[in-house]
């Protein structure tokens, strides 16, 4: 495959499209925006500033030291875009776009800070909501580079939401084949694809050591339907167990979608469709709420 590539300066990545005034932005100091941590009962995430009423909010990550926010909002009618805020002068930053890829792609979301923080993975798709593709941008200085397509077999279908382990392994959706997928890390690369060998599920989060994954799925015992965010635990074997809903302690009569957890291990955020016409915005809790459904050997 061929690199497809951007020219746009590091500068522009990191300062365009301001979503706020400053001084309109509140002054926010602290991990998470500022916010308030929860305990086992799920709060809404920094609302008016990343859940705002009105557009869908989801696919949030941080960077490795917390101090680094990207997350994915899309209107109504329209694509979807990441924004981003950072702590400068000990204090977060104004959430602005990120436009990684300029233009080239429509639409950007599902961003993911890999764990050394030094790439965010992300999808890019096009205006008509086909074409999803894996891109990346590197750090560079104060910035990020130039956006640039996956080039690994992955790209070969319909993907998104691809989420990495510590060991550089990533999992992903499959959307051509409507079955979550991964890849192992070999040297920065990813040459082979599996499919991920589990019963159901989508926009799979793998946990930093591999030893759960998160998905959301329909809860077939729910008369509507609903997505539900569920578990899977790796067995002793290499196997996974079958999927475990999170129960009550996160899903609701909403849908619940995109699961994911902060890089310290505390928090699992997701969103939330509960706002008037089914529009989704942020919300996080402890992740105790994985460990209370763990099996115990």
């Amino acid at each position: 495959m061929k690199h497809c590539n951007i020219i746009i300066t590091a500068w522009v990545l990191a300062f365009c499209n301001p979503s706020y005034s400053q001084t309109e932005f509140p002054v926010l100091k602290g991990p998470y925006l500022g916010q308030k941590p929860p305990g086992l009962i799920p709060q809404l995430f920094a609302p008016g500033i990343v859940s705002i009423n009105g557009r869908y909010d989801f696919g949030i990550s941080f960077s490795p030291n917390l101090d680094e926010i990207y997350f994915s909002a899309q209107p109504k009618e329209g694509t979807a875009s990441i924004y981003f805020s950072k702590i400068e002068s000990k204090k977060w930053t104004t959430v602005q776009k990120a436009n990684f890829t300029q233009g080239v792609k429509a639409g950007e979301m599902e961003p993911f800070v890999r764990a050394d923080g030094k790439r965010i993975y992300f999808t890019g798709y096009s205006a008509d909501f086909s074409n999803e593709e894996i891109w990346y941008v590197d750090r560079i200085d104060n910035g990020w580079s130039v956006a640039t397509k996956l080039d690994s077999p992955i790209n070969d279908d319909a993907v998104m939401n691809l989420t990495q382990a510590k060991n550089g392994d990533v999992f992903y959706d499959n959307r051509s084949k409507r079955k979550m997928y991964s890849s192992v890390n070999k040297m920065g690369e990813f040459p082979k694809v599996h499919e991920v060998d589990v019963n159901t599920g989508s926009h799979p989060f793998i946990a930093a050591s591999q030893d759960y994954l998160l998905v959301q799925a329909q809860n077939k015992e729910d008369e509507k339907s609903h997505s539900d965010i569920y578990v899977y635990f790796k067995e002793k074997d290499g196997t996974w167990t079958n999927p475990i809903n999170l129960g009550k302690a996160v899903n609701t009569d909403f849908h619940e979608r995109v699961p994911g957890v902060t890089p310290d291990g505390k928090y699992l955020f997701f969103s939330r469709y509960n706002e008037e016409g089914g529009i989704a915005n942020l919300y996080w809790v402890s992740t105790e709420v994985i460990e209370k459904v763990r099996p115990k050997t």
